[in-house]
Formats: structure tokens, sequence, C-alpha cells
């Protein structure tokens, strides 16, 4: 599995406003929309493209277009959504799929509750975005989910990331048999006892909508 930490500027300015405490929901969602869109331009270093003949006003030249079949984005329900039009911003001819993943608060254990996603996604590149990677399981499930339905080709773009979250999917990977990478804004110091990521951010999803 490769992981790509996208440090810059840009990037950590905006993280220090989404972890502030003090940051009210709407700005948090702008933030983290405007955060996912420059991940994006790493995640999508290796999408699979095509050459394309075209036309200038002076003259012909060879571009290139994304290949066919076009890649799947798949937000992890709910707080993936807060990161869905950052996404579709850059990917605007993607399809978009869903999956709802909900963890139990004590075993930490994940179980999927919804899946609008194709019957079937193979020879499909899909991103899977998802605010937090904190124990992992979330992703590791979400992986296994979409090979299974044929994908061949995965990349995960996380806000933040704990070590011990990333070192879980590491080992889950070695199993799942096609290429996976995992961008993400930032590594974490670690999880504490109630699997929240230390600093952190809190609960992405009630930052993002409030607490339902």
């Amino acid at each position: 599995m490769q992981v790509h930490v996208a440090d810059h500027p840009l990037i950590n300015h905006k993280l220090t406003y989404l972890r502030d405490k003090r940051t009210d929901s709407p700005t948090f969602r702008r933030l983290a929309e405007e955060l996912v869109t420059l991940l994006a331009y790493e995640a999508t270093r290796e999408v699979r493209t095509e050459a394309f003949d075209i036309e200038t006003p002076v003259g012909p030249t060879t571009g290139i277009k994304l290949a066919n079949p076009k890649p799947v984005i798949v937000p992890i329900l709910r707080a993936g959504l807060g990161m869905l039009e950052g996404m579709v911003r850059l990917l605007p001819s993607a399809e978009v799929g869903f999956l709802g993943m909900v963890r139990d608060e004590e075993t930490l254990e994940v179980s999927a509750y919804a899946n609008r996603l194709p019957d079937s996604l193979h020879g499909r590149q899909v991103y899977v975005i998802d605010p937090m990677l904190a124990t992992g399981h979330t992703l590791v499930m979400a992986f296994e989910f979409l090979r299974d339905l044929g994908a061949d080709d995965i990349t995960a773009v996380c806000l933040i990331a704990a070590p011990e979250g990333i070192e879980t999917v590491r080992e889950a990977v070695k199993d799942i048999g096609i290429p996976v990478t995992l961008v993400v804004g930032a590594i974490d110091d670690h999880l504490n006892d109630q699997g929240y990521i230390v600093p952190g951010l809190g609960d992405a999803g009630d930052r993002l909508y409030g607490v339902v």
C-alpha cells in the first residue's frame, strides 16, 4: 500500500481551522470541501487516461481525456458526504456511489447499513472518501466490499489519519490483492481509548452536520 501525506502550506492552514473547536459547522463544511479538492489533485495522479485528438484554433494536436470506464467516487456515509462536492469538482464526469458504515462505540466494530453502488465495478478505479482514518476497520471493510464488486484499483482520501489505523489497513490490504493508495492531509499522534484521533478534530460527522 502506498501512503502519501500531502504536506502543503494551504492544506496545513485549512487543517488548523478544521481542528479548532471554535469553527462552526458552515465554516467546517466549506473548509472540508476546499481541503478535499487539494487532496484530490494528489489522489488522481494515477487516474487512467487515453489519447484524444483535437483541433486548436491554430492546428491539430493530441491531448488526453479520462479513460473509460470512468472512475467511481464512493463517500462513506455520513461524514464522507462533506467531502463529495470537493471531489466531484475535480472529477465531474466520475460516477458516484455510496456506502453506509457504522461503528459500535463500545466494541469499535464496523458494519454496513447502506449500499448504493453499481452491480459491477469490474475494471474501475474507485476513490473512497472518508474524513477520518481512525481504527482503520471502516476502510478495510469498504475495500473488501469494493474488491468483491470488481474494483481493480482503490485510492482512499482522508483528511487526517492515526498511525494505528494506517497499520491496520496496511496489514489488511496484503490479502486484498489489488493496488491500494492512501492520501491524507496529516498523520496525527495516536488513538485514545474511545477510538478518536488525537489531536484530531473531534467527530467529523457531528461537526459537519450537527448531532443527530
